[in-house]
């Protein structure tokens, strides 16, 4: 089992388009090449999530594994958004809106996801030089 004490990890819907052009989009953006990820369809991420019991079954959105905490929704695509390059990083400063409120807003562009972007049959393939940021 994947021991998360120092890695930032993405977890992400591996088949969403919007999704895959999230992990894109951060990984344009993530000069000191902070993050990993892990699509939420691999055996690699479904091991990582045994180590968070109370998350089992309930996953439908991007996960931010840091620091060995978990966080889900609005919080983990701002905590992202805090260490990437600026000014994208301003985003952060959305953490002061109530969380409640942040997740309406995520939850309604996660429900819609499929009809507005579509879905892939397979998920990302990185390429080479993107191999080792892949669990």
């Amino acid at each position: 089992m994947k021991q998360l004490k120092n890695d930032n990890i993405v977890i992400f819907d591996g088949i969403c388009n919007l999704c895959n052009s999230s992990v894109q989009f951060i990984i344009k953006n993530d000069t000191k090449e902070r993050f990993l990820f892990a699509s939420l369809q691999s055996d690699v991420a479904k091991d990582i999530l045994l180590q968070f019991p109370s998350k089992k079954n309930k996953i439908n959105s991007i996960l931010l594994i840091e620091n060995g905490n978990i966080y889900e929704k609005s919080t983990a695509v701002l905590k992202i958004a805090k260490h990437l390059k600026q000014p994208i990083n301003i985003l952060y400063y959305f953490i002061i809106i109530p969380k409640s409120i942040r997740n309406i807003v995520y939850n309604y562009i996660a429900n819609n996801r499929y009809k507005w972007y579509g879905k892939s049959e397979n998920c990302i393939i990185p390429t080479p030089e993107l191999k080792n940021r892949f669990l």
